[in-house]
This record gives structure tokens, sequence and C-alpha cells, in this order.
């Protein structure tokens, strides 16, 4: 048993998902002090943790506030002496998230994000994914909308595959078939962060091109992946689909989880996202305007004077809708799975908050209760681990009984 005198610790608790993220905890477990689950709140500022401890009411009365610094490592291991999990919202994460992971790779201690910064990911890995698996760290990236509902959603239908078929399915592909919600600052600051690393850096774009580039060494995919990058007719749905710009760190994941687990959607897995425009001429104009617009956008903020006027625009990171527009925000994913021998499925994946705010701080909450409640040590080492593969079912079940969520089969 653990010593800790927390659970869990959120560090970033002051951010605009880390508000929420609080408030959801106290929500679902009651008094921090006394409730099912042991938790703390940790921030830069003492005056801003307070500030947060008394909007969250008088439930949070006794919810600990722990000062420390994302650029700090002694304020960190401090931190991390005193938990089991660390839930992390201090973003982009390229710039400001890796002091913590290094500390949690170092000391043991288990650690959660939202990032969807794909070339962060792999920085990490290759720079503490040993420690982690010496300390007994299990470090879990992208446990928000990127990409837990891509990620848990391709496990789902693969575990309905198996119970029907008794095969995987080899050619998966999931498809947006609504979704209401802005994007938040930090994702939008996360992904102008990436584009601009990779404006001149060769490599770096090549990194960014290979669907594998997560996947651990020696994984042996060579697969083509078909890259949504324009508009196109999609058969299998019978309409016309466009880029879905989340789609460049979801099918990573994804690709990683099947790695992780031994191939178990097989050597020769497909996997594609985009976006739904509906059918005929209408959709087809939408698909075309959408890719217009996608590829216009990331043009922009990859050159200087566009990207500072794209600037002036958009949502800082610490700001989001407010709590009307979160609870009218929701998502409705669809996916399909064909096996190697043209048996097919059909499954959807939704939730009922905007996907970037109100969902996403649920699904991170939940991914470090079930971190700390339901896999021991004993049953999963350390190491860099997904969704998927670390959570698998459990969390599935937490998401849909106290999230929002909705797994489901559509038909066969």
């Amino acid at each position: 048993m653990s010593t800790s005198p927390y659970q869990v610790i959120v560090f970033g608790a002051t951010s605009f998902v880390g508000q929420i993220l609080c408030r959801y905890l106290i929500e679902q477990f009651g008094d921090p002090r006394t409730g099912t689950l042991k938790w703390a709140a940790a921030g830069r500022s003492q005056a801003k943790l307070q500030t947060l401890r008394d909007e969250l009411g008088p439930q949070a009365a006794g919810l600990a506030l722990i000062v420390a610094d994302a650029a700090d490592e002694a304020s960190l291991k401090a931190l991390c002496a005193q938990t089991q999990v660390v839930i992390s919202t201090v973003g982009p994460y390229a710039l400001f998230g890796e002091p913590l992971v290094k500390v949690c790779a170092e000391t043991g201690v288990d650690y959660c994000d939202l990032t969807g910064e794909v070339q962060w990911i792999s920085r990490m890995l290759a720079r503490y994914e040993g420690a982690a698996q010496q300390s007994g760290a299990r470090i879990v990236h992208c446990c928000g909308f990127d990409s837990m509902p891509s990620d848990l959603g391709v496990l789902f239908l693969q575990h309905e595959a198996q119970k029907r078929f008794g095969q995987p399915c080899t050619t998966v592909k999931m498809r947006v078939k609504a979704m209401v919600g802005a994007a938040s600052g930090g994702t939008v600051a996360s992904l102008m962060n990436v584009v601009k690393e990779a404006a001149n850096n060769p490599a770096l774009r090549k990194e960014l091109a290979n669907p594998y580039s997560v996947c651990p060494p020696g994984h042996g995919f060579t697969e083509t992946q078909n890259e949504v990058g324009f508009a196109q007719f999609d058969p299998d749905f019978q309409a016309w689909i466009t880029p879905f710009i989340m789609a460049g760190i979801n099918t990573r994941i994804v690709h990683r989880s099947n790695a992780l687990a031994q191939n178990a959607y097989g050597k020769r897995f497909h996997y594609d996202e985009a976006t739904l425009t509906g059918r005929g001429f209408k959709g087809r104009l939408i698909a075309q305007g959408v890719a217009v617009a996608t590829v216009g956008f990331m043009a922009a903020i990859a050159v200087p004077p566009t990207r500072w006027m794209i600037d002036r625009f958009i949502p800082e990171p610490g700001e989001g809708p407010s709590v009307a527009a979160q609870e009218k925000g929701f998502y409705d994913l669809r996916f399909f799975g064909r096996t190697d021998s043209g048996q097919s499925l059909r499954t959807r994946v939704t939730g009922d908050r905007d996907p970037g705010y109100g969902s996403t701080a649920r699904m991170l909450g939940q991914a470090g209760v079930c971190l700390v409640q339901d896999v021991a040590k004993s049953d999963c080492p350390g190491g860099f681990w997904t969704p998927a593969t670390i959570f698998g079912q459990r969390l599935i079940a937490r998401l849909q009984a106290d999230s929002g969520l909705t797994f489901e089969v559509l038909e066969g």
C-alpha cells in the first residue's frame, strides 16, 4: 500500500480545463478528505489556488493546495512525493510539460495528461521510457478528446468483432457524424506550436507524416495508411468526407495501441479518420469547402505574418466557453470495421458535453482515478501506455457510468 497522502494531484488546477476537472472531481467523489478519492490541487499561484477552492464551494473547504512550478524540478519532486498519480493540464506540453514527465518517470509516480502533440510524445518516449520502465511509473498521454474516444472506440469495436466473428477488423474507419463545441485555447496553441516547429524542420515534417511515429521500435508495420487529405467519397458510409484536424494524433495513438497489444488488430491493420459532410452535390461542396479552409488555416499558421493575425482571434490558453455552452456541446463518432473475411460492424461513441472542455475534463479525471483505483502496479508495469492498452474495458465502463459517454453497436 502506498504511504502517499494523496491518491491524485491535479497539476494545473487553475487552468480552464483544470478548473472544470476539479469541479467534476468534487461532484463525483465528494469531500477530498473524506470522500472516495483523496486528492489535492496544485499550481504555481497560491492566490489562484485559494480562489479556486473558494469557488468550488463548501465541499471543497478541506481541499489541499500545493504550490509547484512546471519549470522547477525541485518543486515537482516535492509534489510527486505526496501522490500516487499526477493529472497534468499544463500545456502546450511541448513548451511546459517535459520536466513533470521526467520527474514522474524517474520517481515511479503515475501520470496522465490531455496532450495531442505527437512530436512531443515521440520525444518523451525517446528520453524517458527507459526510466519509467525501471521505476514503475505508468505514463499515459492523450487522455482527453485527443485521443480517448478514438482509441477506446476502436478497442470497443474490436472487442465486439471478436465476440461476433472470432477475429478482429483489419480495416477500421472513424467518421465524425456531428460535433458541437469550440476548440480549446490550449488545443489551438498546441496545434500552432506543432506547425511552427515543423515549418523549418524537414526531419520533423517527415516524422509527422509517419503514421507509426510513436509505435515502439521494431513494430514491423509497413502498410500504407489512408490519410484523408482532401474531400473524397466514402463508399462504406455512402457520403462525402473531409479531413478531421485531430486525425494526425488520434491515428498514431491507435496504431501504437495495436503495437503494444502485440498486433491485436493485425499486422496489416488500416485505420483512418475523417468528418462526414453528407451525400450528393451538397455533401461534396461542403467537403471541398472545409478541406480548403483546413489547408488554408494550416498554411496560415505556418507563416509568421499570418500566424500573428490568427493569434489575435483565437482563444488564449486558459480561456473557454461558458458552462451553458459546455453543456450544449456534444459529439457523435461513427466507426466502421471490416474483417479479412469480409464481415463488417458499425459502432458509435457519443459524448454529452463539448469535446474540448467538459467531456475532456471528465475523461481525464476518470483516467487518473482508473490508474489509482483499477490498475494495480503488479498488473501493469511501468512504461508509456495508451488509454486502450492500460485501461481497456475498465475505463469504458467508468466513462459510460459517470462521464456522459456511450459506446454502442449500431449494426452487424
